[in-house]
């Protein structure tokens, strides 16, 4: 019958070490990153900051028809690092697209906001969005952000981890 592993050749069983560290590796490594992806979902900034939670929770805000917001957010911090010969280019589409009374995917702002913005349209610096973008992403955290929490993308997400 079964003689044990002693009857095994030594090359067979130091491979067999050898196999069981690397799995056991692997195990804590997935581990690990599905706790990484699971703490993507408690928080706004986490979940902004993870491809996959990003993309779940940009999929809740289109069928909810209010994508405008992430794009917004994330305009914004794409024109925060840009170059400063890039800045006037990305401060026109920002405008154009999310700040102007006209604009496709025009974002809640207040209006002591939006205009604090429009009078610095022919000059934008650096931190010229900061506000209008802390406004955006406080209203996701308070109003979108809690209903992804209980939508079915949000379960969709948690079950791709």
């Amino acid at each position: 019958m079964c003689k044990g592993l002693s009857s095994l050749p030594s090359s067979c069983l130091e491979k067999a070490k050898e196999m069981r560290v690397k799995l056991s590796h692997l195990g804590e490594t997935h581990h690990k990153q599905k706790v990484q992806d699971g703490k993507a979902l408690q928080d706004l900034e986490t979940l902004l900051n993870s491809k996959s939670g990003r993309q779940a929770f940009r999929d809740f805000l289109r069928s909810e028809f209010s994508e405008e917001n992430l794009e917004f957010w994330l305009a914004c911090e794409d024109y925060r690092v840009a170059s400063l010969n890039l800045q006037k280019t990305k401060s026109s589409g920002i405008y154009s697209q999310f700040i102007n009374p006209d604009a496709p995917k025009e974002v809640n702002l207040d209006a002591e906001t939006r205009e604090a913005l429009l009078s610095v349209t022919d000059s934008p610096c650096a931190n010229t969005f900061n506000n209008a973008q802390q406004r955006i992403y406080n209203l996701m955290a308070k109003d979108s952000f809690p209903r992804f929490l209980r939508s079915p993308h949000c379960m969709e997400a948690i079950k791709a981890l």
